[in-house]
């Protein structure tokens, strides 16, 4: 759900950007390790802990040969993401190491994980096996790093953002009143929503027309309006196409402000042009390519 937060996971313990990782939602997982490993929270705000010591989030750690680390529920945000260093080994299916529950695709045979599933990774990068050398000459057992993310990767998760909006393809279908409450009303995550979509309740935004659709690509982030007139913003487990209005694309940069999210928080839409929302991205991808050559650069 929170592509960002994940890739980032991986950068800081030298992974590949697509490696597995675990997604772990609302509340944390006891996990425990048969074997020195190097890992990376990143994501929603949890209370972590290794062998009762605080695990700092947004920075590599150092995790011994039979410990434990106990995540409590969220405290700020929905997901957090652990990347190990190697990568979770879990097969390709069409070519994604992600795991499609609907279809019981991927992952660990397709299911969520269950007690005692124990999971294995692949050989970590030389550029991992130097970042936990680094930690290990520190510190024999649990060692977080002394460096990390910056305040513009550790994202601040709000249960009420305001997300940034390009206008869809159907957007002049809206009537004027329901134009001018997209962009003024807060919008509630319904209890409806999932990994599927989010169900937003406020305002019905009606239609100047009715007009027959054929089926569109539909993509993260796009806003379709069903005929009730509460508004369904696509997520990770979207379907392919979809035939009700497109009424806006949320932007890429805002992915994970929407991820973050869970039923009963809040959100506002804010008009986005396309020029500003690919300019915002590709300074974030810099950023992220900046923080792959930095780590690489200090650990030759």
């Amino acid at each position: 759900m929170d592509g960002f937060a994940l890739r980032l996971a991986n950068i800081l313990v030298g992974n590949a950007e697509e490696s597995a990782g675990l997604e772990i939602t609302l509340a944390g997982p006891t996990l425990s390790f048969g074997a020195e490993a190097l890992i990376a929270l990143t994501g929603a705000e949890f209370d972590a802990m290794v062998n009762g010591e605080r695990a700092p989030a947004w920075r590599p750690l150092r995790v011994p040969a039979g410990a434990t680390l106990s995540l409590s529920r969220a405290v700020r945000g929905c997901r957090a993401y652990l990347a190990e260093a190697g990568g979770i080994d879990v097969p390709l299916v069409l070519g994604s190491r992600s795991k499609y529950l609907r279809a019981s695709l991927g992952g660990k045979g397709g299911r969520q994980l269950h007690h005692d599933d124990v999971l294995d990774h692949h050989v970590p990068r030389p550029l991992s096996r130097s970042i936990a050398a680094r930690l290990a000459a520190r510190r024999p057992d649990f060692v977080a790093a002394s460096w990390g993310a910056g305040f513009s990767f550790a994202r601040s998760y709000s249960a009420a953002p305001t997300v940034r909006l390009l206008p869809g393809e159907h957007l002049s279908l809206l009537s004027e009143r329901a134009r001018a409450e997209l962009w003024r009303a807060e919008f509630l995550v319904g209890v409806q929503s999932d990994r599927m979509g989010y169900r937003l309740e406020g305002p019905v935004l009606d239609l100047s027309e009715r007009r027959e659709l054929l089926s569109e690509a539909v993509t993260f982030g796009t806003v379709q309006l069903p005929p009730g007139g509460s508004p369904i913003v696509l997520m990770a487990d979207r379907q392919t196409t979809g035939g009700y209005p497109r009424i806006g694309e949320v932007a890429t940069i805002d992915h994970s402000l929407l991820a973050q999210l869970k039923p009963g928080d809040h959100l506002r839409f804010r008009p986005i042009s396309l020029e500003e929302a690919q300019r915002l991205y590709l300074a974030r991808e810099a950023e992220l390519a900046q923080a792959r050559a930095a780590i690489a650069l200090n650990h030759r």
